[in-house]
């Protein structure tokens, strides 16, 4: 039926522990011994890189969620680490244009007592708009230099302002501007802590304005030239 090959010269190179290996001449001898072969293969679990098959394995899934958690922090660290020499620049402030050569608007203010008043009925004056602050200081100087004949106006955002007496100078005559007409025509808002000037002289013109009253020396010389 068949012959050893172990030790024959057909089949060299044979571990000699596994002992006489004999090949049947037909090979339908060996499909019993085939058959628990591979019985025993299904039954017994197989281990390829480790993983042991027919198990499912949570390797590939952790490895996606990882990849998935990296790249999601990498996002976010590029989006909100500081990068430093790249500083939002400043915009650049546009030189402020007075309309200084122009006759002041017809507007009507409001005293105290919520009555209108026509604004060219109070040329030549000199127009203080403290809807930035009282700046109480600046409307007292301006009052001591105020000449005869022209009128100090102090103009507030919503309701009139009572001026410090003056000292010596014209008593400041109080009105407010609801609408903002006038801070409209001048184009300027107002800033916090500032007093805005406007010098206008007796044909109802604006000579000058101040964006942001420092000093007296800012309106002296112009003031002076309202009462010739």
């Amino acid at each position: 039926m068949g012959k050893p090959d172990a030790d024959g010269p057909e089949v060299p190179d044979l571990p000699p522990e596994w002992g006489r290996v004999v090949v049947p001449d037909d090979a339908s001898a060996l499909a019993a011994e085939a058959a628990r072969l591979r019985r025993e293969l299904r039954a017994t679990p197989r281990r390829a890189g480790g993983v042991v098959r027919g198990r499912p394995s949570l390797a590939l899934p952790l490895v996606v969620l990882l990849v998935a958690v990296l790249t999601t922090l990498a996002g976010l660290a590029a989006v909100t680490w500081p990068r430093s020499g790249r500083a939002t620049p400043e915009p650049l402030a546009t030189p402020y244009s007075p309309p200084s050569g122009r006759p002041l608007p017809a507007l009507d203010l409001v005293d105290a007592g919520q009555s209108p008043v026509p604004l060219r009925g109070l040329v030549p004056a000199m127009i203080i708009m403290i809807d930035g602050c009282p700046c109480r200081s600046e409307v007292a100087d301006a009052a001591a230099l105020a000449p005869p004949g022209v009128t100090l106006v102090t103009v507030a955002a919503h309701r009139a302002v009572p001026a410090t007496p003056p000292v010596g100078g014209a008593a400041p005559r109080e009105l407010a501007d609801p609408a903002g007409g006038l801070r409209a025509f001048l184009h300027l808002p107002a800033r916090p802590g500032t007093a805005t000037a406007l010098l206008v002289d007796r044909a109802g013109i604006l000579v000058k304005v101040v964006p942001e009253v420092r000093s007296t020396e800012d309106y002296r010389a112009d003031l002076a030239r309202l009462a010739a």
